[in-house]
């Protein structure tokens, strides 16, 4: 009976993981902002299922507000200032941006080899007062998830102080975009092909 449910939930995690590769693919070859948009919260919510599976609950639920509902809503309101389409670019790549691209992703390779290594007990996220929260939490926040448990109860004013940040941030967003404002902003339509928009 466990090889079987261990064996649907890898069939879950691969049908995720494949689904958020298909959804990336289409995102960057599409051309329309409202269709990126929309896939975009789609890959959110993916994103959080993908996180439930693996125990990440606290994570999840933040990738579901935030990612999928947050994000998706301003930029929605952001579109309403600008283009449906995205304008036609030159095929060249640049040299400089290829560079850049290169030696970021080489020193972030590079900084891994100094990390501990998977699993490993010695660590120093698995020592110290990481050990004091394993062995307690189970005991009195009865969470199976030790960082939901963290998260959710030891730091829960901290995680409260974040979401004030957040929605904060989202709502000087929205007023910046002239939400229901009677000025708002000034509307923005297609052009065809060939005319620049106005």
């Amino acid at each position: 009976m466990d090889a079987l449910l261990a064996n649907g939930e890898i069939l879950i995690d691969l049908a995720l993981l494949t689904m958020l590769v298909s959804v990336a693919f289409v995102m960057v070859r599409s051309r329309h902002l409202f269709v990126i948009v929309m896939l975009s919260g789609i890959y959110s919510l993916l994103s959080a299922a993908f996180f439930v599976s693996l125990d990440a609950v606290d994570v999840a639920f933040t990738e579901a507000a935030v990612g999928a509902g947050v994000s998706t809503v301003l930029m929605l309101g952001a579109m309403l200032l600008t283009v449906r389409r995205e304008k036609p670019t030159r095929t060249g790549r640049t040299p400089v941006a290829i560079l850049v691209v290169t030696l970021v992703g080489s020193a972030l390779i590079y900084a891994t080899f100094d990390m501990p290594p998977y699993g490993d007990g010695a660590s120093p996220a698995n020592s110290y007062m990481g050990e004091v929260y394993i062995d307690r939490a189970a005991k009195e926040i009865a969470v199976p998830n030790v960082v939901t448990a963290v998260l959710a109860s030891y730091r829960g004013f901290d995680t409260l102080g974040e979401t004030m940040v957040i929605f904060t941030a989202g709502l000087g967003v929205i007023l910046l975009l002239g939400a229901g404002s009677v000025r708002g902003g000034k509307a923005v339509k297609d052009k065809p092909d060939g005319e620049t928009p106005s």
